[in-house]
């Protein structure tokens, strides 16, 4: 069973309905012990950095998230969700996000549309992490105003290139992140998602 945390934001039902069509059991859920007990969990996120920390500790569900990573399992943040991870945010001032990852989620600056939106291709950095296993490079669906910066080079799996490096899958251990929408990215986002889906699986056979 796969646990979708539910803490007020986030296209639940959509990556719900993703997970299911790869065939696995999908759970949107804001108990913690439905979590703790899931092969896998995914953090979603649709709005902005603080106000999606605020409801993270006022349900006690940051607690949660933390002690889900620590037990091994994996753990898929999802656009907003896949900034949470990080130690902080600029978005409307600083804001302290769940200390995952180390590093910063950072506004676009520059003379070119904002908020990045649309298809861009990644660029795989890490081809032997599991979640690339079988898989081309191609294209996946972005739309955000703010990137993440990771301090350990060796967190960030793949990028894509909008103007600059933009970072857009990391991972550490058991803890990944997508800053794209899988679930809205055609086939190459539902075979990354299906190889999440795959390690946590196996992850508790």
């Amino acid at each position: 069973m796969i646990a979708i945390i539910d803490y007020g934001m986030g296209n639940l039902h959509s990556v719900s309905k993703a997970v299911e069509r790869l065939g696995y059991e999908a759970v949107i859920t804001a108990d913690p012990a439905v979590i703790a007990a899931a092969e896998g969990a995914i953090l979603p996120g649709v709005g902005a950095f603080g106000d999606a920390m605020d409801n993270l500790r006022e349900t006690g569900l940051d607690a949660v998230t933390k002690a889900y990573a620590a037990s091994g399992k994996p753990l898929l943040g999802i656009c907003l969700g896949m900034q949470l991870l990080f130690s902080q945010s600029e978005e409307h001032g600083i804001n302290e996000g769940l200390g995952l990852l180390p590093g910063q989620v950072v506004r676009f600056q520059g003379d070119y549309k904002i908020p990045h939106m649309g298809w861009n291709k990644l660029s795989f950095k890490q081809s032997e992490s599991p979640l690339f296993k079988g898989l081309e490079e191609g294209h996946v669906y972005f739309v955000h105003s703010f990137h993440a910066k990771p301090e350990q080079a060796s967190d960030l799996l793949a990028t894509t290139d909008y103007y600059q490096q933009v970072t857009a899958i990391v991972g550490r251990g058991n803890v990944y992140g997508m800053q794209f929408h899988p679930e809205k990215s055609s086939e190459l986002g539902m075979q990354l998602l299906g190889n999440f889906l795959a390690l946590a699986e196996k992850a508790t056979q």
